[in-house]
C-alpha cells in the first residue's frame, strides 16, 4: 500500500494573548501544520521574563498539539541597523530579550526585518546590522535559534528589499551559518519581484539563489498583496484575492525545494479566514499547473529535532 504523502507544511501567525502556549492551542484548531507567532509582545521593548512554568507549559504544548515548526517574528521596534546610538543599543538589547526567550521555548526560527539605514545609506547600514549580529551572537554562544532575515517591501529607507541586500548581510557576518532568510510573497511583489507567473517564479527563484542560495531559505509567509507589482507598499491580502494571483501560490505549494519549509499566513483574519486561505493552499498543492517540470534539487530543512517559531 502507498504511503499517504505527509500534509503540506503551512499554518498561520496566532495572537500569544493569554499565554504563549495559547498560540499552539489556536493553531491546532485551525488546521495549521506549524505556526507563526511573537515570543513577547511586540509593541513593547521589555517583556515579563518567562519563568520554569510558562517554558514548561509551553513545551508541554507543543507536543500535545503536534505542532511542527514555530516560526517567531521579532518586535517591529527592534532597528540593528540605527546609526542613532541611542536607538541602536536599545534594539540590540531588545532583540537579544528574544533571541533568549526563543532559546528557552525551543523555538528554532526568529523571524527580523532588516531594518532601515535612515538616511546613512544602504551599505552604511548593512555594515551596521552585521555588526549587531557579531555582537549578538557573541553574547549569545551556542543558542541553536537560527534569526531569518525577512525580505521587505522596500518603503523609505528600508533594507532588505533586494536579494543583493540580505546577501550582503550573510557576506558581512562572522556566523552566517547563524542566520538565514524568509520570504514574504507580499513583500516580495511589493519589491517588485514578479512571482505571478510560473516562468516569473523561476526567474526568481533563480535570482534569489544566485544571491544567497535557496536552502538559506527556511521560511516563507504566504500573503496575496493589496497593491500592485512594485508598489513598494506591504499592504496583505486574502490568497487569490490580491493583485499577486493563486499561480504564484501554486508554484510556491508545489516546488519541491520548498516541500519543507514552512509557509505561514499572515493574512486578513476576519469571519475565519485562517481556514478558509489554509484550504486554498491545501487544494493548491495537489493541482500542479498544467505542464509544470519537476525540479531536481536539495529540500531546504525545516530545522533540527527541537524545530522553534513566532
Amino acid at each position: 500500500m502507498k504511503t499517504p504523502a505527509p500534509p503540506p507544511n503551512i499554518g498561520a501567525h496566532m495572537s500569544i494573548a493569554g499565554g504563549l502556549h495559547l498560540a499552539l492551542e489556536a493553531g491546532k484548531a485551525a488546521g495549521c501544520v506549524s505556526i507563526g507567532m511573537f515570543c513577547k509582545p511586540s509593541n513593547q521593548w521589555k517583556a515579563k521574563p518567562l519563568t520554569d512554568g510558562d517554558v514548561a507549559l509551553f513545551r508541554r504544548t507543543r507536543t500535545e498539539t503536534g505542532i511542527r515548526d514555530v516560526v517567531a517574528h521579532a518586535s517591529y521596534l527592534v532597528n540593528l541597523a540605527s546609526p542613532d546610538p541611542a536607538l541602536l543599543e536599545k534594539s540590540r538589547a531588545g532583540f537579544r530579550i528574544e533571541m533568549e526567550r526563543c532559546e528557552a521555548l525551543g523555538i528554532a526560527f526568529l523571524v527580523l526585518h532588516p531594518g532601515a539605514h535612515m538616511g546613512a545609506g544602504t551599505e552604511s547600514g548593512l555594515d551596521t546590522l552585521a555588526a549587531s549580529f557579531d555582537r549578538l551572537h557573541a553574547e549569545c554562544r551556542g543558542f541553536r535559534l537560527r534569526v531569518l532575515l525577512e525580505g521587505t517591501a522596500g518603503a523609505g529607507t528600508l533594507l532588505g528589499s533586494r536579494f543583493e541586500e540580505l546577501a550582503g548581510v550573510l557576506r558581512r557576518v562572522q556566523s552566517p551559518d547563524r542566520l538565514g532568510v524568509c520570504l514574504d510573497t507580499c513583500h516580495l511583489h511589493a519589491a517588485g519581484y514578479d512571482i505571478s507567473t510560473r516562468p516569473g517564479w523561476e526567474s526568481v527563484m533563480q535570482a534569489a539563489d544566485a544571491a544567497f542560495g535557496l536552502a538559506t531559505i527556511r521560511a516563507w509567509h504566504a500573503n496575496d498583496s493589496k497593491t500592485p507589482l512594485g508598489s513598494h507598499r506591504d499592504r496583505h491580502e486574502a490568497i487569490g484575492k490580491g493583485t499577486i494571483g493563486l499561480e504564484a501560490f501554486r508554484c510556491l505549494m508545489t516546488d519541491p525545494r520548498f516541500l519543507d519549509v514552512p509557509k505561514i499566513l499572515e493574512t486578513p483574519k476576519e469571519g475565519g479566514m485562517d481556514a478558509v486561505n489554509l484550504a486554498v493552499l491545501r487544494r493548491l498543492a495537489t493541482t500542479p499547473a498544467r505542464g509544470a517540470r519537476a525540479r531536481a534539487s536539495t529540500r531546504p530543512s525545516a530545522g533540527g529535532s527541537g524545530r522553534r517559531g513566532r
